[in-house]
């Protein structure tokens, strides 16, 4: 009796997709023609673009705008936190005016925000404590100082949400856990429920350090003209060029968010470590399988 023979192996072929090549051409082929086109057109002023691109006033505008940022987001994050917790507090009172801060600078445009606060020496030239008068002259003609508190007072108001959002969604049972064990609420927070929370925090609030970078383009309603746009459109006022100048702003924003998205992926990284799976190639491909998609938190291990 002959035995049966050995069906051949399954050659499996991937399935073609001429669209999709076809289309990605087409769309390489437009963006080599604009960018052709763009660099042939006269009108974008490239000479003028490449003689002020490092050109000392232009470096010393982009310090200034990452001073803005900076210290606009020490402000949001500190205030936030805090406007995060008296959210979530039992106090009535506390709630009610965290609630009414945030409906205030959530619910007006930060370019209206930054016009009053520009205004802000016009409405108060002192402040009487009774047994003195501070004179608020001084201080309410800087308006670098100015700029920066406007920005940092409307960044709390987000930074707040992302703050209790990243708390809330920590288990309660991580707090019972903790209490029972005898932690102290400071403990708590800073070894149970903080580290979990940030996994949730740090991607929503990197994208408001890259936006609030943005942003501060719009300190010119202060008035202050000494950040990146603000500088390169009194060069370019001169110049009667406002276009290469709006090339050269926009190519030191490109680096400076690219940096800063680089820095918010490590980041990320670090943060997720406590929160690593190690599953078997089995495992994550039944995992892959059921969700559509493979998870970025996973370690793949031998299987014993």
């Amino acid at each position: 009796m002959s035995t049966p023979a050995t069906p051949a192996p399954i050659q499996a072929k991937p399935l073609r997709h001429p669209g999709r090549w076809i289309l990605a051409a087409v769309v390489l082929g437009l963006f080599a023609w604009f960018i052709i086109g763009a660099l042939r057109n006269e009108a974008y002023g490239w000479e003028t673009y490449r003689a002020y691109l490092f050109d000392t006033r232009i470096a010393t505008a982009a310090l200034h705008t990452l001073a803005l940022t900076v210290l606009a987001m020490l402000i949001g994050v500190v205030l936030g936190a805090t406007l995060a917790v008296m959210r979530m507090s039992p106090n009535p009172v506390l709630r009610g005016v965290a609630w009414v801060y945030l409906w205030v600078f959530r619910g007006t445009p930060v370019y209206v925000q930054l016009v009053f606060w520009g205004l802000l020496g016009s409405l108060y030239q002192s402040i009487n404590v009774g047994f003195a008068e501070i004179d608020l002259q001084s201080l309410l003609k800087n308006a670098f100082l100015l700029a920066v508190l406007g920005l940092g007072l409307n960044e709390a108001a987000y930074m707040a949400e992302i703050v209790r959002s990243g708390i809330s969604s920590v288990p309660e049972g991580q707090m019972e856990a903790s209490k029972a064990l005898g932690m102290s609420w400071t403990m708590t927070m800073r070894r149970t429920v903080m580290p979990q929370a940030m996994r949730i925090i740090i991607p929503p609030t990197g994208n408001e350090l890259i936006s609030m970078l943005k942003t501060t383009s719009l300190v010119v309603a202060v008035p202050y003209t000494l950040e990146l746009y603000g500088r390169s459109m009194d060069i370019a006022a001169a110049l009667f060029e406002p276009v290469p100048m709006l090339l050269v702003a926009a190519t030191w924003y490109l680096a400076v968010t690219s940096l800063l998205m680089v820095g918010q992926y490590y980041l990320e990284k670090h943060f997720e470590k406590g929160a690593r799976r190690e599953l078997t190639a089995r495992q994550l491909a039944a995992l892959a399988d059921a969700e559509g998609t493979v998870p970025g938190n996973i370690s793949v291990v031998k299987e014993n």
